[in-house]
Parts: C-alpha cells; structure tokens; sequence
C-alpha cells in the first residue's frame, strides 16, 4: 500500500505555489497524493503567518488535525510555512506534542527526505537558512486546471512599518527572466490559460538582478506565450507604476485591464508612518493617468484603518477620498498589531474596536459603489471564462477579466448548450448584484 500524503495550504497564492511545489516532489518520488487531510498517512500543514486572524486559522488548523492524529485517523504531521518561520522557537514548545515536524521555508525543498523521516518516528525540527528556498520548480496545479498563479519574486524590501514579510521571507529576490518565461511556457503546455503574476511587490520585478525594474519587459515575453490568453498582474506599489508599465497594459491584448494597487490609506503622514510615502495628491493623480490611459481600467485596492495615531480627520478624508475616487474593486482591513514590526511600537494605538468600525464604514461604502457599478453593465457584453455549474442557482458561473480569483465577484449565467471548465463565452449582462452579475450566454458576437 503506498504512502498517502495530504497537503493543507494556507494563506497567499505565492504560498500555494510553495505547497504545489512541494507535491510535485512528493509525487514524483512514488508518494499518493490525497486531497482530504483526513484520508492521509502523513499531513503538510503550509501555514501563514501574516496578521493575527491568519495566525488563527493555522493554529486552529494544527488542533485540528492534531486531534484526528491522536484518533489514529492519520499518522504524522507536518508544519512548515511562514507561521512557524516567525514563530520557531513558541510553536515547537507549544505544539511538541501535536506534531511530528516543525520545519522553516529553506527546508521546503527537502520535503521528500522531512516525509521519510517522520515515518521512520523521528521528530524533525529543521530550520535552514530562508534564503535557501528555491525559486523555481515545477508544480501540480492545485486550482482549476485553466488558471494559475505565476510567482515572479520571493520575499520583500519594502519594509513598511506594519508588515511581518521581510523578517519571515527574507528580501526581495527577482526569478530570473528566463526561468519565469520557462516555467510559463511549462503551464501554458499543461492546459492553463490564465496566469497571474503574484509576488509581494511584481512592480520591483527585476531591480535585484538588473539594476532597474523589468516587469514591462517580462509581460511582453509572456504575451509571446501561446496558448496563454488572459495575463493578469498582481499587486503593483503606486510609486513604482511606471510610464512603460502603463504603455505595455494598454497595449497589449493579453493583458487583462486590471490593476491591483494596494495604496493601505490616503493621509501623506499615516502613509509616511507606515513607510509607504506618497499622499493623496499624488495617488488621485495617478489614478486619473492610468484610466486615462487604459481603456476599460479595473482598478483594485487595499486599505488599513486604524493604523497607529490615525485620527478621527484622517479617516473620514479617507473614506471621502475612496468615495470620490470611485476604486472598482476594494478590501479593507483593520490594523493588526504584529509583534516585531516598527508599528507595533509607535505611539498611539487605536483601540480594536475603533480599527474595525472604520474598516465596516469604508466596506459599507465601497458596498454601495460596486452596486451602481455592476449596475451600469446592465446590458453589456462581457467574455466570461467558466469556473463550473450551480448546483443550487441551476446556472453556470464564472469570471471576467475584471474578477481576479478567490477574491472578487463572480458572473452567473445561463446557457442553452453545455459548457465546460475553462471555456471563454460571451455573456449578456441582465442583473447585477452588490458584487455579482447574472447574464445569459449568447453567440452573437456582434451583440452589444
């Protein structure tokens, strides 16, 4: 009977790309490969560590798991990821009992040998350095078999105030240019057609290795990519969206019209504290330049209220900055106190309760806004790609270009022919919901 090993990932897509890393591995040394955890010999338990309520959920996780352990349901368990990275020396004295590995993300590659040991019932704790993650690596795509996640960089230099990264994933390390467009030539030869760039920051793309930030250079490789048909890039800082960057989204048809740019707030000296830079004036400018510029602009952020010293004046020209800018897409977070961050020892802590108001207030905003958006694609004509079938609603549902996976909405749509996973229609918009829209599927393309 074969070995069956389970993998539970937590967190971030570039932390799923790490798990699936890890499971080509697995496989590919003669391991079965399950998808219920519950069902396994040995469990990878990939935990995020980010902010307290991913702490949480990796915690509780654990426990869980643990349990099934001590029921004889599974044998051994694995803990890796940026969780027991932050917290080496805490999570093995806590968990010593629950788990048969703590292991740090250098040990990641040798994932096949922590397996071999834990089931010869040695109790492994090995931290290597986190630099020696490997960058590159092929994978077993976990998500649906058309899209994936392209991680171009490890790790992060920006050092913002409030953010545990640089001390978990050490700095900013660039995939070099060719093993990028390799490794997407690899998933476009699999089936995908989708990918989406991800790094911590994808507009610093390059600065370690060439001296200047590549990212434009690197899309128009991808777009030479056949079989690939929607790029989506990921996470783009403010300061760094470059003139090229803007040409290259415009222009090129692969490219889908869709920005991610986290800004975490508006006020010059909150984003100065949180050692981000910039100020109002500049991102309302910015903004104005890239929908001038890109026809058809999806642009997504991120904010964090109640952030240290955050007063009642700066949060409310906050929320009137979000209203007037009009962002398509948005997600608001209270700050969260991290242990070992600049910001966790500034002055002037807003109480939690407070943080979470403001986040409710700015979400029940951007709430309203999205829904005089999706109202006005009323009648429209979008290209959706099919994700599956309702079961419940009896109606297929997917994603258009201006939906990145697992975070934004979904489009519902009914077809008189059946559709498969993966396929491109066109969809007639017929109602729209607070962050969905329904429509029907019709093949006239001329339709308006």
């Amino acid at each position: 009977m074969p070995v069956k090993i389970g993998m539970v990932s937590l967190g971030c897509s570039k932390n799923l790309v790490d798990s699936e890393r890890m499971l080509y591995k697995i496989r590919e040394h003669g391991y079965e490969l399950v998808t219920d955890p519950a069902k396994s010999d040995v469990v990878v338990i990939n935990t995020c560590g980010f902010i307290q309520s991913a702490k949480e959920e990796a915690i509780e996780t654990v426990l869980e798991l643990a349990k099934l352990r001590e029921e004889g349901t599974i044998k051994k368990i694995i803990v890796t990821g940026c969780l027991v990275q932050r917290y080496k020396e805490e999570f093995e004295s806590e968990f010593k009992n629950d788990v048969d590995a703590v292991v740090g993300i250098g040990s990641d590659d040798d994932i096949v040998d922590i397996i071999d040991r834990v089931l010869a019932d040695d109790h492994v704790v090995e931290f290597k350095d986190k630099m020696a993650l490997g960058l590159t690596g092929k994978r077993i795509i976990s998500t649906l078999p058309f899209f994936t996640y392209l991680k171009i960089a490890e790790g992060c230099s920006n050092c913002c105030s409030y953010c545990a990264i640089p001390s978990i994933r050490g700095k900013y390390r660039s995939v070099p240019m060719e093993d990028v467009l390799e490794e997407a030539s690899w998933l476009a030869g699999n089936g995908v057609t989708e990918i989406n760039v991800v790094a911590q920051d994808s507009t610093r793309y390059g600065e370690d290795l060439y001296g200047k930030s590549r990212l434009p250079e690197l899309l128009r490789e991808l777009c030479c990519i056949d079989g690939i048909k929607w790029i989506r890039v990921l996470y783009c800082y403010p300061e760094r969206i470059t003139d090229e960057l803007i040409d290259v989204i415009a222009s090129e048809p692969k490219i889908v019209k869709y920005m991610d740019i986290p800004i975490q707030h508006s006020d010059e000296k909150i984003l100065a504290a949180m050692g981000r830079g910039g100020s109002e004036a500049e991102l309302r400018a910015l903004f104005k330049k890239l929908r001038e510029r890109i026809e058809g602009l999806t642009i997504r952020t991120t904010l964090i209220t109640g952030f240290p010293g955050e007063t009642e004046e700066q949060f409310n020209s906050l929320a009137e900055f979000i209203k007037e800018t009009e962002f398509d897409k948005l997600g608001c977070f209270p700050y969260s106190e991290e242990e070992g961050t600049k910001a966790a020892l500034l002055p002037d802590q807003v109480d939690e309760e407070v943080r979470a108001h403001r986040a409710e207030i700015i979400m029940e905003q951007q709430q309203l806004i999205s829904e005089q958006k999706n109202l006005r694609m009323v009648g429209k004509t979008v290209e959706a790609v099919v994700e599956g079938f309702d079961q419940w609603g009896e109606c297929y549902f997917g994603r258009t270009q201006s939906d990145a996976p697992d975070i934004d909405g979904k489009i519902f749509f009914d077809s008189e022919e059946q559709l498969a996973v993966g396929q491109f229609v066109k969809v007639l918009v017929t109602e729209s919901l607070d962050y969905d829209l329904m429509g029907e599927v019709i093949t006239d393309e001329s339709a308006e």
